[in-house]
């Protein structure tokens, strides 16, 4: 497959078997989502062949894949949704467009079929959840809304993209659930993931991409270190340095009697200089209400702040960045893209005072801008002026985490920084962020995985429905003081 000069996938040959789940690792930019998106629909113009129950077929589009019995979860959310429509909707959205129920329809006449779909995962969603829009659904339940719809349509093939990215723990363990039963039922699964553990709990087979060609595959049990070998070209496991802890001394921010959820007991809290804090918590803990409550989109519900001991009450986004505080949020489609807008725009979009002169953009000083993003973190692209749509997920993550280190802040925040990123472009994220620590920023990242904040992360912080339950530096503790910290039932 390629697109003008750019060939992305070089003669791919694999083959998905029934009952049995293939894993596909690649660093970003590898091809996976080229692969995906021509299996299912979104891609035509391919060479070479596809077959499905040995039969050679052309697939036309989405629709037509899934007549096939090929159905997908795809990793970027918001291309799957319709904003605008009810869950109901957007649960029966496939059968609407398919002509198997009416096109036009109330919702009251849908959420039958919507509690189907829906009892397909054992979502439990009442009739108000059914009602409202998808669009006030978060980013966790919009990821099990697409499952639910994919697993409704009884497939032959069903292909994940990243479908972990976004979930809980218990909700992780209820996809596994799931993928076991289909497994049983004889559906091929291709899963597409960077958790290492999760792979090597569910895959019967590994398959390695890299710059658009199988360069590795394996049957279970899988020697997880040739594989990363094969999909970065080196083994980064030997090259990473042990994590020198930094301690900071001066308080940056300082919160009193601050609440993060509506019924959450408030609390206090001090950040510092000089080194990365990591706040880890489940989804719901309340992380990413500490870091828009800090950048100004959100008000805590109670209590104050202070920034270098002064007031801190930021009215905007605007107001935060003038003060020094950065936010990199957590749903990069939804909250730092925008459709057709090339590498060096985004990157400059924060900091436009400096690439504009009386209202009027300096296209050269932009382009500068776009182009050290590119070089700082690595990023994948034929240049500044290249559409970000057009990136791999991690290579899009690069550029939105790149646009902040453009300045130096006082505070940077980053809400879940690594989601849907590979083991090097993690790597670069962390180094990039302990190094502004360590010239006298404060970091905090924010993060589900315990593994990725103990990788970055100097102090830890567990958050559990809002509260602090763990407080310490990472090398007084280990993962299962975390674990059990997450776990334990709060003394009221």
């Amino acid at each position: 497959m390629s697109f003008g000069a750019n060939q992305v996938l070089r003669g791919v040959t694999m083959s998905l078997l029934p009952g049995s789940v293939t894993a596909l690792l690649g660093a970003n930019g590898a091809g996976k989502s080229t692969l995906i998106k021509i299996l299912s629909g979104a891609y035509g113009g391919n060479g070479g062949q596809i077959r499905v129950d040995g039969e050679p077929i052309t697939i036309v589009g989405p629709r037509d894949a899934a007549r096939r019995g090929i159905a997908t979860v795809h990793q970027r959310i918001n291309e799957s949704i319709v904003p605008g429509l009810s869950v109901a909707e957007n649960l029966t959205f496939e059968e609407i467009v398919q002509g198997d129920l009416p096109a036009v329809s109330s919702v009251r006449g849908l959420l039958p079929r919507a509690r189907e779909v829906a009892a397909a995962l054992d979502l439990g969603w009442s009739d108000a959840r059914l009602r409202q829009d998808v669009f006030e659904l978060g980013i966790a339940d919009a990821q099990l809304l697409l499952l639910a719809r994919a697993l409704v349509q009884h497939p032959k093939v069903l292909v994940l993209d990243e479908p972990t990215s976004t979930l809980s723990q218990v909700e992780v363990a209820r996809l596994f659930e799931v993928i076991g039963r289909l497994r049983s039922e004889g559906v091929a699964i291709l899963y597409v993931s960077h958790h290492l553990d999760e792979i090597r709990s569910l895959a019967d087979r590994l398959v390695v991409l890299r710059d658009g060609r199988i360069l590795e595959q394996q049957d279970a049990p899988f020697d997880m270190r040739s594989a990363i070998r094969s999909m970065l070209g080196e083994s980064i496991l030997g090259d990473a340095a042990e994590l020198v802890e930094q301690r900071g001394e001066d308080v940056a921010v300082e919160l009193r009697g601050v609440t993060l959820l509506p019924r959450s007991a408030p609390i206090d809290l001090d950040l510092r200089y000089g080194e990365v804090t990591g706040v880890v918590g489940l989804i719901g803990a309340g992380k990413s209400e500490l870091a828009r409550g800090l950048f100004g989109v959100e008000q805590f519900p109670t209590g104050t702040a202070t920034l270098d001991g002064r007031a801190f009450r930021p009215s905007s986004a605007r107001d935060a960045i003038r003060r020094g505080v950065f936010l990199v949020p957590e749903d990069r489609a939804a909250e730092s893209m925008l459709p057709g807008w090339s590498i060096a725009r985004t990157a400059s979009l924060p900091f436009m005072r400096q690439v504009s002169r009386h209202g009027v953009m300096d296209s050269a000083r932009e382009r500068r801008m776009g182009a050290t993003a590119i070089e700082r973190f690595g990023v994948v692209a034929t240049g500044p002026d290249q559409s970000l749509d057009t990136l791999s997920g991690g290579n899009q993550q690069k550029v939105v985490v790149a646009r902040w280190f453009q300045e130096k802040p006082k505070v940077m925040l980053l809400d879940e920084p690594f989601r849907g990123v590979d083991i090097g472009a993690r790597h670069v994220i962390a180094t990039q962020a302990r190094q502004i620590a360590a010239d006298g920023s404060c970091v905090v990242v924010l993060s589900s995985d315990v593994d990725e904040i103990r990788e970055v992360a100097d102090r830890i912080l567990v958050l559990v429905d809002g509260e602090v339950r763990l407080d310490d530096y990472t090398t007084q503790i280990d993962g299962e003081d975390i674990v059990a910290s997450m776990s334990e039932v709060p003394q009221r």
